[in-house]
């Protein structure tokens, strides 16, 4: 990995030079538009909508839009004059229980390594953030522009995560907030067995991107000049349950007996109850037999084409 930034965590009077990592990536499929006849990339010249000329990079500023229409033309020499006190520092500003950070503020992971003579600070203040069970509110400015964000620690390294600002976040305001809905308590009481049922360790290993995968299936398929037959998904439209008890309790059901028999994946990758022993012999069978069947059959029927061409031959 590459470092995208250089600076130092700032803790009190404690200086800890560190190196900023992106901690993830987008695993997509990306793709050039290109001319549907004969492949060619598409270009797009940078026009000025005034004079119709093309303008160079060096030429290009920001613009902001007024209300009235009217356009304020802002150059590289406007924004550093900004203040940005944080340019090359990560402030703590202050420690908060890890739980009271709401997840939706969150924006992007980085990791934070020590430089050489920032280690033993490092790993002290990380140790004692580890103990505290707390995280540290600080502020960073990253590509001329400055966020909140929290650091915490992650399987030994800062891992330090930007958030939205309050007024970033949109304020759920739906209609069914102020309808008086009625649940019973037997309904809240057989959905909480229902996820008390399919509660298990997170294992995210065990989930993958099926879209990617099968896009890229579709791509190695047209490389290789073969032509690719798309499964029948089988999924319906989903409907309101017509009896969301009889509903609950047949997912809990259904839920145990995943849970008893040491449920396997289906193809949409959701988890799915093993068949029994007992069953799996009968259905095996069964299927056995289905197979023979079909074997005797499709035997007679390359039988009876043969003979016609016998006929012609003679």
């Amino acid at each position: 990995m590459r470092s995208i930034w250089k600076g130092a965590i700032s803790f009190g009077l404690v200086t800890i030079p560190v190196k900023l990592y992106s901690a993830t990536e987008q695993r997509d499929v990306t793709f050039h538009q290109v001319h549907r006849e004969d492949a060619g990339r598409i270009r797009y010249r940078r026009v000025c909508t005034v004079d119709g000329e093309e303008i160079p990079y060096s030429d290009i500023a920001k613009g902001y839009e007024l209300p009235t229409g009217e356009v304020v033309v802002l150059t590289d020499e406007d924004f550093a004059d900004l203040p940005l006190t944080s340019s090359r520092r990560i402030d703590v500003l202050q420690f908060v229980p890890e739980d009271e950070v709401d997840p939706i503020y969150f924006n992007k992971s980085y990791y934070l390594e020590p430089e050489a003579n920032g280690a033993k600070p490092y790993v002290l203040l990380r140790d004692a953030l580890e103990g505290s069970g707390k995280v540290a509110i600080v502020k960073i400015a990253l590509r001329q522009r400055e966020s909140l964000a929290t650091l915490r620690s992650r399987e030994g390294v800062f891992v330090l995560e930007t958030m939205l600002w309050p007024d970033e976040v949109r304020a759920s305001e739906f209609a069914f907030l102020d309808e008086d809905v009625e649940v019973r308590p037997q309904e809240l009481k057989m959905a909480a067995s229902l996820i008390d049922s399919m509660t298990e360790p997170f294992d995210p290993s065990q989930y993958h991107d099926e879209y990617r995968e099968a896009l890229e299936k579709v791509i190695e398929a047209k490389v290789e000049g073969k032509e690719l037959i798309a499964p029948e998904t089988g999924i319906e439209e989903a409907g309101p349950a017509v009896d969301l008890m009889a509903a609950l309790r047949a997912s809990v059901d259904a839920a145990k007996k995943e849970r008893a028999t040491g449920g396997s994946e289906d193809g949409d990758g959701r988890r799915k109850a093993a068949p029994k022993k007992s069953e799996s012999k009968s259905e095996s069978k069964k299927d056995g037999a289905k197979r023979s069947a079909a074997k005797k059959s499709t035997a007679k029927k390359s039988e009876t084409k043969k003979e016609p061409a016998k006929k012609r031959s003679a």
